[in-house]
């Protein structure tokens, strides 16, 4: 396998590795118990989505 001939600068080195991001995934409020879920996605406390109930949830003890 070839090596390069040629050393590149630390400025090439950084903008190859500047696309490397963490990414905070973007949330909404529920619109009948105002907790925070992903969107298009079941609220996880109520168990609604799109204003209509979709899961029965367990309240734990």
């Amino acid at each position: 396998m070839a090596n390069p001939t040629s050393r590149h600068s630390k400025s090439r080195r950084d903008k190859r590795r500047a696309n490397w991001k963490g990414v905070i995934p973007g949330v909404v409020k529920c619109q009948d118990c105002g907790e925070l879920k992903l969107p298009h996605r079941v609220c996880g406390s109520c168990g609604k989505y799109d204003g209509r109930s979709v899961l029965e949830v367990v309240e734990k003890e």
